[in-house]
């Protein structure tokens, strides 16, 4: 079913249950439909393909763009209703606006990793992983791909043994809109794959069967809630605001691309974006973080 049928129903099920004003309904209706008209854009348009970083990155477009707090708590709180009424309705997969948040005023840029905290958790990732244990291992290697290739994390999960060109240092993947595209990978990312591959993706398999690279201590296919909870437990101790997931690694790697001289459309097709509009916000947390240097150390800022 399409994403605008299924919010035309929601609507006509928030006019029949009179929860709201007329007022209130009114504009519920704009902010749903605006959000399906997002979704277009970025070639989202059945239901079952919304998930949480669409709605991610509806809310922080509109909060990039200056929007007032009080109308991007409105729209959020639109956003989560109906999220909540499509988990309900079996149209999703689970509620994927449960953790929306509307971003305060000093919160209207993606939460970016500096380079040192990155060198930190690699660090970390690779004591554990030098014990032997697979689990440890796997976790490198997840965190290595995702920083590596910018990758969403339903796309990790999805990942396919074929799909991994090692000796091209290419991943094949499939995003949204079911649009498959390749992006690249740098070596540690493929030292770290391989080491996984080759290591302990045997032992987390066991005697199961699976084409997916990425496994569950229990040989079955990784969920994205598990790859949350590795990220946000690596990211939980260090300063700053903003989203702990693997976005968070999705954004410092946009953001460290730009910094380091990637023009805008090789960012985009990594990202996987529909539009040049969607890529544009990491440009100005690169502005944003260049201004907060200037200002540190300039004698005259």
């Amino acid at each position: 079913m399409s994403l605008l049928k299924v919010a035309h129903s929601y609507l006509d099920y928030l006019e029949r249950s009179r929860q709201l004003s007329d007022n209130s309904l009114t504009a519920y209706g704009k902010d749903i439909l605006q959000f399906v008209a997002f979704a277009g854009e970025q070639r989202v348009e059945n239901q079952s393909e919304v998930d949480a970083e669409l709605a991610r990155s509806w809310v922080w477009s509109m909060a990039e763009g200056g929007m007032a707090g009080s109308s991007l708590r409105r729209k959020v709180s639109a956003l989560k209703g109906f999220t909540a009424w499509m988990a309900r309705e079996g149209h999703t997969d689970g509620d994927v606006g449960i953790r929306l948040r509307a971003p305060g005023a000093s919160r209207s840029l993606p939460r970016v990793l500096t380079r040192r905290h990155m060198e930190e958790i690699f660090q970390s990732l690779q004591v554990h992983a030098d014990t032997g244990d697979p689990v440890a291992i796997r976790d490198l290697a997840i965190v290595e791909v995702l920083y590596a290739s910018a990758i969403r994390v339903s796309e990790l999960v999805g990942l396919l043994l074929e799909g991994a060109d090692l000796d091209s240092r290419i991943l094949r993947v499939v995003g949204k809109g079911n649009k498959e595209r390749m992006v690249p990978l740098g070596a540690p990312a493929v030292s770290a794959l391989r080491r996984y591959l080759d290591n302990a993706r045997g032992a987390l398999l066991g005697d199961g069967q699976s084409s997916l690279v990425f496994l569950s201590t229990r040989g079955k296919p990784l969920g994205q809630r598990s790859v949350y909870q590795v990220v946000a437990t690596l990211l939980a101790d260090i300063p700053g605001v903003g989203p702990l997931g693997p976005h968070t690694l999705r954004h410092t790697a946009a953001t460290h691309l730009l910094d380091g001289g990637a023009d805008l459309r090789s960012v985009q097709e990594l990202l996987g974006h529909a539009s040049l509009g969607t890529t544009q916000i990491y440009t100005h947390v690169s502005h944003e973080r260049l201004t907060e240097a200037y200002q540190q150390a300039h004698p005259r800022a």
